[in-house]
């Protein structure tokens, strides 16, 4: 046998052991549920119904850790703050935290809010609705994760839900009002994300890379914006991750984020001056301060993610959970037991770690290039735009945030780099008779110069130019192609810009009509 062919033959041995060890995972898993509702089924009308629903919503929890949970550490690992290996392990720490630490009620959208529960004539046919939204959002999540586009998960299991009441009930069992919330957020998700990002890290380069003196300027800047990241992470964990523990005002909540953004600023200030004593005074080394903010960003944005998004899982589940149990009129005072808790957060970890990588490659590679100052810019903009979204009543999607920011900040990188090429081309143009060696010094002189030493020589070039009283000179047409080439480059890949913007477009479309499509079988066949 030739060594290629061994190779090749190692290969497949190696793809089948991982697709067994997968399968022995997802068999546990099964058999956890189903141990939990044997438990836990006391009182339950209709047990096998019960376990049916249970393991499908550990079906959507594994998706939502595939899928969603990308969002939270893709960039870390992108920017290579973290190794796969260790933002798996954080995100599935964190994830199952936030889900029993503070996942505690389920989310009304999810259950009232989107269609009117007073036109569901009984509780067969709330059953039926429910498992038939479960099931549509589960399965469209399954579809984009294996295409590599990230969508959000509760865009998905509203779809589900608006399709499948439909069907049962008509137009009219519809929240429109609810809705058109939801599909303005398709706009103002990724808007808001990125142009916060953009702005962050338009600021970033300002105050820090742009400087000749790139370490006496981050000695100065960096202690604040991390600070600034603990106060905006604080209210963000406050506000979103720990609003189902402890309820605070707004003036508790300001004077415990300010206060701890305060003591981290006289903390890492000395840190900050020592490490940059060893560093060079180049961006790439400036940027790698931001690496332990950056993962413990990860690790409260997936701790967040755990305490909100697991209700997207086990919402319909919680529902039937009840329904099998009590009148639905009762319903919206029963709380989510804890069995139910632990099952969301399992199968999202188990979906991340499983699955997950392949959607963090995405989000993390294949949409632009990331270090840890742009990374950081990414997380700071999902809080933020979160933060402004609950104070004015905007209901957006993490997902979109996020993939909004990762845009945002690849946009900015191409409108710079192409005003670059523009001052390149005006200096090439005026200095084409000098030695070529001397104008690539002067190029790199005029690279490491501040902003404000750019606009100086540039300015001199425009005058010498008006005193001379001559127009640039000509280039030839293999000078003028590669200078057009790397005007042009792209920094955010379109394919993949295409292949997210469409998948988000048709998420609730999709999965509603697979949601109505289910919930009429179901009928049917009498489930």
């Amino acid at each position: 046998m030739k060594m290629k062919d061994f190779s090749k033959l190692n290969k497949a041995f190696t793809i089948n052991r991982v697709d067994i060890q997968n399968f022995g995972i997802l068999t546990l898993f099964i058999l956890i549920i189903i141990g939990m509702v044997i438990y836990y089924s006391d009182n339950i009308s209709n047990p096998l119904l019960l376990g049916f629903t249970a393991i499908v919503g550990g079906y959507m929890a594994l998706n939502i850790g595939a899928n969603d949970v990308a969002n939270n550490v893709g960039p870390a690992v992108g920017s290579k703050s973290l190794t796969m290996a260790g933002a798996i392990t954080i995100a599935v720490i964190c994830e199952i935290s936030g889900a029993l630490i503070a996942g505690g009620e389920v989310v009304n959208t999810i259950r009232t809010n989107i269609i009117s529960l007073k036109s569901i004539e009984d509780t067969k046919t709330f059953i039926t609705l429910m498992l038939a939204a479960l099931i549509s959002g589960a399965l469209w999540l399954h579809f984009a994760t294996t295409i590599g586009a990230p969508v959000s998960t509760t865009h998905s299991i509203v779809g589900g839900v608006l399709g499948a009441g439909i069907v049962a009930g008509g137009f009219s069992v519809v929240n429109w009002g609810e809705l058109s919330k939801i599909i303005l957020s398709w706009v103002v998700s990724p808007l808001a994300g990125g142009i916060i990002a953009a702005i962050l890290l338009f600021f970033m380069k300002s105050t820090i890379t742009y400087k000749q003196n790139k370490k006496i300027a981050a000695q100065k800047i960096v202690p604040y914006l991390i600070a600034f990241m603990v106060w905006a992470f604080s209210l963000y964990l406050i506000n979103k991750g720990l609003k189902k523990v402890i309820t605070l005002d707004s003036l508790t909540t300001l004077t415990i984020s300010f206060s701890l953004a305060i003591i981290t600023f006289f903390v890492v200030s000395p840190i900050i001056r020592n490490t940059l004593e060893k560093m060079e005074n180049k961006k790439e080394e400036i940027s790698k301060l931001f690496t332990i903010p950056l993962i413990f960003a990860a690790a409260l944005l997936s701790f967040a993610h755990g305490a909100n998004d697991v209700a997207n899982a086990i919402g319909p589940l919680a529902a039937i959970n009840d329904a099998l149990r009590i009148n639905l009129e009762t319903q919206s005072s029963i709380k989510t037991p804890f069995w139910i808790m632990l099952l969301g957060g399992l199968g999202i970890s188990i979906g991340l770690a499983l699955f997950g990588p392949k959607l963090i490659k995405a989000v993390g590679n294949e949409i632009t290039d990331l270090d840890q100052m742009r990374a950081f810019c990414i997380a700071m903009s999902a809080a933020l735009t979160v933060l402004i979204a609950s104070e004015v009543g905007m209901p957006v999607s993490s997902t979109h945030i996020a993939i909004g920011a990762i845009f945002g900040v690849g946009f900015l990188r191409e409108y710079l780099k192409k005003r670059y090429k523009k001052m390149e081309l005006k200096i090439l143009a005026s200095y084409k008779d000098k030695d070529i060696e001397k104008i690539k010094e002067f190029l790199e002189k005029f690279k490491q110069s501040s902003v404000k030493r750019k606009a100086s020589i540039l300015k001199n070039i425009d005058k010498k130019k008006a005193k001379q009283n001559t127009q640039l000179p000509e280039f030839k047409k293999k000078e003028l192609k590669q200078l057009k080439k790397a005007y042009e480059e792209e920094l955010v890949k379109r394919s993949a810009i295409n292949k997210i913007v469409s998948a988000w477009l048709i998420t609730v479309p999709v999965s509603a009509v697979i949601g109505g499509i289910l919930y009429f079988l179901f009928d049917v066949l009498g489930f």
